[in-house]
Order: C-alpha cells, then sequence, then structure tokens
C-alpha cells in the first residue's frame, strides 16, 4: 500500500516517541509495541480475518497500517494546509485517541466538535486569530496537565507527555 510522504515524514516522527515495547501497570492501554496496544492489534488483526497475536510480534507493515487505516484516514488530517499542525493533532491522536485530538482542535477554532474535519473547520482552521500551531501545542500540554489533576496517579507519565509535545517536529 503507498502512503502519501506527509503521511510517512509524520509517522517517523510519531514512532520516535513511541519506541518499543511497554506493558506499563498504570498505563491503560497495557501491552504496547510501537504505541500499538494488545486490544488494538486484535481488533486489527479480526478485522483482517488473522489470528491473534502478541503485540509485542507486530510487524513493521501492520504498524503502519494501522497507524494509517485507524488514525490517518479517520482523522482526515490530510487536508489540513498546515503540515506542523497535521503533525501535533495526528501525534496527539496517537496518544490520546484519534477523536479526542480532532474535537480539541474543533473547540480550538470555534467548531462544533464533532470528530470530523470537513470543509467548517478546515475554514476555521485558516481563519484563526492566532498561530495555530502554538494554540494547539498549548491545549496538548494543558491536556495532560488536567488528565493528571484529575487522575493523579498518572503522574509517573506527565515528564514524558510533555517531552514528547517538545520532541513533536519535523
Amino acid at each position: 500500500m503507498s502512503h502519501s510522504l506527509l503521511f510517512q515524514r509524520c509517522l517517523a516522527v510519531v514512532l520516535k516517541s513511541e519506541g518499543g515495547y511497554s506493558n506499563h501497570p498504570l498505563d491503560s492501554g497495557r501491552a504496547t509495541m510501537k504505541g500499538v496496544t494488545q486490544a488494538v492489534y486484535d481488533s486489527y488483526r479480526l478485522k483482517n480475518d488473522l489470528s491473534i497475536n502478541p503485540v509485542i510480534d507486530i510487524t513493521d507493515e501492520e504498524v503502519k497500517d494501522i497507524y494509517y487505516s485507524m488514525y490517518w484516514n479517520p482523522m482526515r488530517v490530510e487536508q489540513i494546509n498546515n503540515d506542523d499542525l497535521v503533525l501535533h493533532v495526528f501525534d496527539h491522536g496517537v496518544n490520546a485517541g484519534a477523536f479526542t485530538s480532532v474535537k480539541m482542535l474543533q473547540r480550538m477554532v470555534g467548531e462544533i466538535d464533532d470528530g470530523i474535519i470537513g470543509q467548517k473547520t478546515l475554514r476555521a482552521i485558516r481563519e484563526f486569530n492566532g498561530n495555530v500551531v502554538d494554540e494547539f501545542i498549548k491545549r496538548r500540554k494543558l491536556f495532560y496537565v488536567t488528565l493528571v489533576q484529575r487522575k493523579p496517579e498518572l503522574r509517573v507519565f506527565i515528564k514524558g507527555w510533555l517531552n514528547r509535545i517538545e520532541r513533536t517536529k519535523f
């Protein structure tokens, strides 16, 4: 499957943050390889009529296909005419949930947060009063700070989340 150059560039940045295998007891994703949780991998394998495998055995092609089919395409970020914003929205979607990220962007630009990037959202992004990337980055940081305030047990992840945001660049 051929993927756009923008997707490939964004995925390369995302994978630098996602790293290898982890199974932290406080991570709701539990067993995770290259950012793909066991549950997401199971869903992907079943959807493709494949047997369930441990996520630690995921192939690079499966990783790429999962990010493309389960995050990139549903988020419809490629329509955004700002590569840096695309990268941040995609990266946040991978880390916090695809529709969580899109809805955060929509609220930021004053659109209805339906989780679908369409013409109204694209127009609102173009007409945004300020630096749309800097504002999205601020909101990403606030998202994690607020999450830790609501769930103090997640404090163990805050430094990594904030560092990830700082590293999210081409």
